[in-house]
């Protein structure tokens, strides 16, 4: 059984298993041809209620992530029209990549306090088929400082580069380490049918893939696809009436250290050492205790200061961490078993929900020939804008209570 920590999260505000997840489901990925982003968003709530087994009047809360092809203020308010319901409780998130985690820790907090009965937690984005490449690309980087980084070629992808090579600086990480990640996840994608990437790379491939911003090459970085993924939470008592697989949240925390990458206080120790602490510290468990993870992976470099960040193997220790394949089957902690954002798909903020969504299969033990055997404790950890945005969510079975 999993070891209990204690911690002032854990005190009698702590929303630890007081919600779960009943339903979960998702869109077509990857390039998807001829649907919308609010088509796509549809596919994967109409999967997330039947997967749920409740019909869409039922939905009282909704909370969605922005979308870059389908510009509204108010992406909630906008779904929810389209698909013919009229919540209570409403809200369109936007801290970038750890919308998704922050998403899950506001949903518990809906439920456990009464703000509504059941949220549909969805995200959605068209940026392959939706956007032009340059479009895509150009969305993401625009969101950067238009006064103090813009002007010096410091577009969203620089600032995750700058970061990867002060970690090489300090720590002796290789690029070779880095294409290792790219690999591994490669492998996952490869037991995944439904992942945009299925053909086998080697560590030579990656570094001979090209130069996107060093010490970056192309198969460093995440991909560009369309999809969708939802998900309906509930109270714990719900849940276990359901009649369902639920999965309880069993603790979240988040950590926004800074908006411009110079006022970054550590380029190489992130807002998620306090994030992952503060959901450790509700759910009762340390890192230790985690079966499997879904890590945001939007490059090589990020994968491997998360694994120190969130407690997985020591500070400066990721790169020889991922050499010793500890992050795949067999390894201390199985990672992004799906194939993550660089093999899996990457369809902007949804990125992360889809992370959620394999760490819950596996909870369930829905994953077949990729399963992790015994899993009963899954976290995600979802973050964005260089560092900046950090949310951590712990995940359990009804064992694990």
């Amino acid at each position: 059984m999993p070891t209990v920590h204690q911690g002032p999260a854990a005190a009698g505000r702590s929303l630890r298993g007081r919600a779960a997840v009943v339903g979960a489901g998702r869109s077509a990925v990857g390039r998807v041809e001829g649907r919308s982003v609010m088509a796509l968003a549809s596919d994967a709530a109409k999967a997330a209620l039947n997967d749920a087994g409740i019909e869409r009047a039922a939905i009282d809360g909704v909370l969605t992530s922005a979308a870059f092809a389908a510009p509204f203020h108010r992406f909630s308010v906008a779904f929810s029209e389209y698909f013919g319901i009229q919540p209570t409780f409403s809200n369109t998130l936007q801290v970038s990549g750890a919308t998704a985690a922050t998403m899950f820790n506001i949903a518990a907090a809906a439920v456990a306090s009464g703000l509504a009965n059941n949220v549909l937690v969805l995200g959605a984005d068209s940026l392959l088929t939706g956007l032009s490449p340059d479009l895509a690309l150009r969305s993401m980087t625009e969101s950067r400082d238009q006064q103090y980084e813009m002007p010096f070629g410091i577009p969203v992808a620089n600032t995750f580069a700058m970061t990867a090579h002060r970690h090489m600086r300090e720590f002796g990480t290789t690029s070779e380490q880095l294409a290792k990640v790219a690999v591994i996840h490669r492998e996952h994608a490869m037991q995944t049918p439904e992942a945009q990437m299925k053909n086998a790379i080697t560590v030579e491939d990656v570094l001979n893939s090209g130069w996107v911003t060093t010490p970056y090459h192309k198969l460093d970085c995440s991909l560009i696809s369309d999809g969708a993924a939802a998900f309906v939470v509930t109270s714990a008592d719900r849940a276990r009436d359901s009649g369902g697989a639920p999965v309880y949240i069993l603790g979240g925390g988040e950590c926004y250290t800074h908006e411009h990458i110079f006022l970054m206080p550590s380029l190489t120790t992130t807002g998620a050492v306090e994030s992952s602490d503060r959901a450790y510290a509700m759910a009762g468990v340390g890192p230790r205790d985690i079966d499997v993870a879904g890590v945001y992976d939007c490059f090589t470099g990020t994968v491997i200061m998360m694994l120190e960040d969130l407690g997985f193997c020591p500070k400066g220790e990721g790169g020889r961490f991922v050499d010793d394949r500890q992050i795949t089957y067999g390894g201390s902690i199985p990672i992004n078993t799906h194939g993550g954002l660089l093999s899996f798909a990457h369809p902007g903020m949804p990125g992360s929900l889809l992370h959620f969504l394999e760490v819950i299969e596996q909870l369930r033990g829905r994953c077949g020939d990729r399963q992790v055997q015994g899993a009963e404790l899954g976290l995600v950890h979802s973050l964005g804008a260089g560092f900046a945005t950090q949310a951590t969510t712990i995940l359990g079975t009804e064992a694990t209570l």
